[in-house]
């Protein structure tokens, strides 16, 4: 899974590096043996943007940006992370990010695939495990016909600046209670520009989503 994230990652147009950050030697040894670049990081992270941030210290890259792709969406296509690169065409983003139009009542009602609320600006101004928000006076079977929900796609992009300070923040209360890194940052007066891709992704986060791959190929 790896490699193919690692592979996917290399065919991006917008990328000058790709970098593998992990804590286990296992994953280390495999990416070096297929030719890869990859870097060890500590244990402790709370989060993949702490891993992240100590990666690109470690290999003391003097990137303006960094696109932190999560080593778990073997499907994450080229063109989703020139997206999401393209969001700091903008001067004033700090942080980007993706989102999927949801499709089916499964996505919409499954608390492992988080929901986005977007501004006008296409500003995230908030992310939930729960549905958001609710469509009242409406059975919840009807609730897609009525309301165009977003799904977040697994990755982020930060400038080096706001990547520093970010990470030195300490864990919010929305953040403890939804298990979503992103909320701490909107708590804290970050703002999250979004791009809404088409691209469908698969992220492996619980071992049943192992089925979902081989029906997605």
């Amino acid at each position: 899974m790896i490699r193919r994230v690692y592979e996917q990652a290399k065919r991006s147009a917008s990328l000058a590096d790709v970098v593998v950050a992990t804590d286990d030697e296992r994953i280390l040894r495999h990416v070096e043996d297929f030719g890869g670049k990859a870097v060890m990081t500590g244990t402790e992270h709370q989060s993949g943007t702490d891993r992240c941030y100590e990666a690109i210290r470690k290999f003391r890259a003097s990137a303006d940006v960094v696109i932190n792709i999560q080593g778990d969406e073997p499907f994450i296509h080229p063109q989703q992370i020139d997206l999401v690169a393209s969001c700091f065409s903008e001067e004033g983003t700090e942080i980007a990010t993706l989102v999927k139009k949801v499709s089916s009542n499964e996505e919409l009602f499954n608390v492992n695939t988080p929901k986005v609320l977007l501004n006008g600006n296409s500003e995230a101004i908030y992310f939930s495990r729960q549905t958001i928000p609710h469509i009242r006076g409406k059975e919840a079977s009807e609730w897609l016909k009525a309301f165009d929900f977003y799904k977040h796609i697994g990755i982020y992009a930060y400038r080096t600046a706001v990547l520093e300070k970010i990470t030195s923040l300490k864990q919010s209360p929305l953040e403890l209670a939804e298990a979503l890194e992103q909320l701490r940052w909107i708590e804290n007066g970050y703002k999250l520009k979004v791009k809404i891709t088409d691209f469908e992704s698969v992220a492996v986060d619980v071992p049943a989503d192992l089925e979902k791959l081989t029906a997605f190929l």
